[in-house]
């Protein structure tokens, strides 16, 4: 049975994987959907929902439709969150395998660099950097990655110093590999699928800091992000709940996927590795 089966049987993966197909399908359809500016006015300020089928989740504050938001702002997160796994995992596994595979001073320096960034809090650091940097989509992946390539890294390192001593990395050396070309070619990729087990939570963690940013007003003005449709809302919180409201369930729907999928993965995994 294959991994996908075995996903499929797992009611969290199965669960998972439908929440985020549900929300990849809206993130491509948004621009179908919705076509033109998603902060252009689309009516009257403050529609209920429901209550104008062509707006049928209402407007906000400044007339703009809250269901284009929604979907554009499930977009933004996708973006963020799938760019920041990226940038990290890339880093943290380059940088743990120079240090396990290097060894000596060069994997202590290493270490302690990793050891100071993991001592500042995650959000706390990109908030730091948005403030200094200025607020746009590259800054703030940027922003959310410095703190999050740190557990790809010493991951990545812990492989490789087991990976490092096995037969096929010294007959490498015997026949006059090139340390770099080994450690590329002959250990990274033994030492990535664990790495890639963290994507999921670096994904998550990355739309709830992004969120939190946008909330705060350090988010990219110029797109639509959940954070900043929640910021939005609260300023009308007693008369128009739903503006925070439809946001922040879209928020949690995607996390709340993300980590369903990760878990369904993970038994995946597990059962094939335990098939004798």
């Amino acid at each position: 049975m294959t991994v996908l089966k075995r996903l499929l049987y797992s009611p969290a993966g199965m669960v998972g994987l439908i929440l985020l197909g549900l929300l990849i399908l809206a993130a491509l359809c948004a621009p179908l959907l919705f076509p033109g500016d998603p902060l252009a006015i689309a009516g009257p300020p403050l529609i209920l929902p429901f209550t104008d089928p062509a707006l049928p989740l209402g407007t906000d504050r400044l007339g703009r439709n809250v269901l284009a938001g929604l979907f554009y702002g499930a977009r933004a997160s996708l973006a963020v969150g799938l760019a920041v796994a990226a940038v990290s995992i890339v880093a943290g596994a380059l940088i743990g395998t120079i240090a396990g595979f290097s060894g000596g001073l060069t994997d202590e320096a290493l270490m302690r660099v990793v050891e100071a960034f993991q001592t500042v809090p995650g959000f706390l650091l990109a908030l730091a950097f948005v403030s200094v940097s200025g607020a746009s989509l590259p800054v703030v992946i940027l922003a959310i990655a410095l703190g999050a390539w740190t557990g790809p890294a010493r991951l990545a390192r812990a492989e490789v110093l087991s990976i490092r001593e096995r037969d096929y990395v010294a007959a490498a050396r015997v026949i006059g590999m090139h340390p770099a070309e080994i450690a590329l070619r002959e250990v990274l990729p033994n030492a990535l699928p664990p790495v890639l087990a963290l994507a999921a939570v670096i994904v998550g963690n990355a739309v709830l800091i992004e969120s939190a940013l946008s909330f705060l007003g350090l988010g990219d003005p110029n797109i639509v992000t959940w954070g900043s449709m929640i910021a939005e809302g609260r300023n009308v919180l007693r008369s128009a709940p739903f503006l925070s409201i439809v946001p922040g369930l879209g928020l949690i729907i995607t996390v709340l996927g993300i980590y369903l999928l990760a878990e369904g993965l993970t038994d995946a995994l597990a059962t094939r590795k335990a098939r004798p």
